[in-house]
This record gives structure tokens, C-alpha cells and sequence, in this order.
């Protein structure tokens, strides 16, 4: 019992700061000067919560489907948390849209079409997930209201003088934020699936020792 309690804390200590991550990189909206490298960067950064969790508590149970339940939890616990805002005059479409389901739902696939292979679910998976979350991480941004609009409309209170909204000139990577989002997401996100993968078996034989 004392095994699956610490695979239990593990997990949810994941997803809530995975949670935090998330709410974080919404933030972007508001450095609107540094908009598409906060992009880059925090997609990158979700990706990689998003793999090792799912992973984590995909390679647990062994049962295809774990990451998708994994990424809606992300997606419930983001959204309470973000529900907070409303009493800070934030606008509706700033909460998130469930950007990690379809992801998650592409780790599962890899881990059930592969017989539950681990190699293969690291491999394929973790390219799968670091190529998909920055476009559909795109979707969730073309869902809000202007960011330059919403930044001036609605100024966060603790934001620093010099951090006020400014036209964006500075800080984009290349053109194309989801195209390399998505190829370091690809790359980091095999190591990171990797990574959830040994969290088991290092649980499992610090519990036993």
C-alpha cells in the first residue's frame, strides 16, 4: 500500500505543477513585446510536463487510456484554478481550452498500437506529443480575444512598470514559433518520455529497499 500511495503522490505532484506551469504561460498574453518567444518557450515547457506525467501514469497502470485520463485532470485542475481570475476582472476567453487531450490521446495510441512497448512509446510517443502540442497550443491562442487588446484592457495588477504592454518588436523566433516549438518539443519531449518511464522503476526499488 505504501508503494502505490507514493505512485499516487508522485502523480499528483505532476499535475499540479503542471497545473501551475500552465497559468503561467497564459501570461505570455500580457508581454506582448516578447509574445512569440514566451510562446516558443512555454509550449516547450508544457510539452514536456505533459510527457512525463502522462508517461509516468501510463507506464503505472498499463492501461492505454491513462494519459488521456491524466491530461483531462491537468485540464479540471487548470481550470478551477484559473476560475480564480474571474474575481480579477479577466475576461472568459482567457481560460484555457483542453490543449493536452489530443496529445495525450496520441500517446495512448502509440503505447496500444505497439503492444504496450515501452521503447516504442518513448520513441514514438514522445515525438508524437512534441510535435502536436505547439499547434494545438496555436488553436488554444486563436481562440482569445487580441492579445495586444486584451493586454491593454485588462493590465494585470502586480505587473511592473516596465513590463507595461508595448507593440510587439522584439522577440520572435524566425517566423515560425510552432515550427520550433514543435521540433525541440520532438527531440526533448523522447527524453522526457523516457524519464517518466524510470520514475517507475526507481519508485518501485526505492520502495523496496
Amino acid at each position: 500500500w505504501l508503494r502505490r500511495c507514493t505512485h499516487y503522490l508522485f502523480i499528483v505532484v505532476v499535475a499540479v505543477n503542471s497545473t501551475l506551469l500552465t497559468i503561467n504561460a497564459g501570461d505570455y498574453i500580457f508581454y506582448t513585446d516578447w509574445a512569440w518567444t514566451s510562446y516558443t518557450v512555454f509550449s516547450i515547457s508544457q510539452t514536456l510536463m505533459l510527457v512525463v506525467g502522462t508517461t509516468y501514469y501510463l507506464t503505472f497502470t498499463g492501461v492505454p487510456g491513462t494519459a488521456t485520463y491524466y491530461a483531462l485532470i491537468m485540464t479540471v485542475y487548470t481550470w478551477v484554478a484559473k476560475g480564480a481570475w474571474f474575481a480579477l476582472g479577466y475576461p472568459y476567453d482567457f481560460i484555457v481550452t483542453p490543449v493536452w487531450l489530443p496529445s495525450a490521446m496520441l500517446l495512448d495510441l502509440a503505447y496500444w498500437a505497439t503492444k504496450k512497448n515501452k521503447h516504442s512509446l518513448i520513441l514514438f510517443g514522445g515525438v508524437l506529443v512534441g510535435m502536436s502540442l505547439p499547434l494545438f497550443n496555436m488553436v488554444n491562442l486563436i481562440t482569445v480575444a487580441d492579445p495586444l487588446e486584451t493586454a491593454f484592457k485588462y493590465p494585470r495588477p502586480t505587473l511592473p512598470p516596465y513590463m507595461t504592454p508595448i507593440e510587439p518588436q522584439v522577440g520572435k523566433f524566425y517566423n515560425s514559433p510552432v515550427a520550433l516549438g514543435a521540433g525541440a518539443g520532438a527531440v526533448l519531449s523522447v527524453t522526457f518520455a523516457a524519464l517518466g518511464c524510470k520514475l517507475n522503476t526507481w519508485t518501485y526499488r526505492w520502495m523496496a529497499a
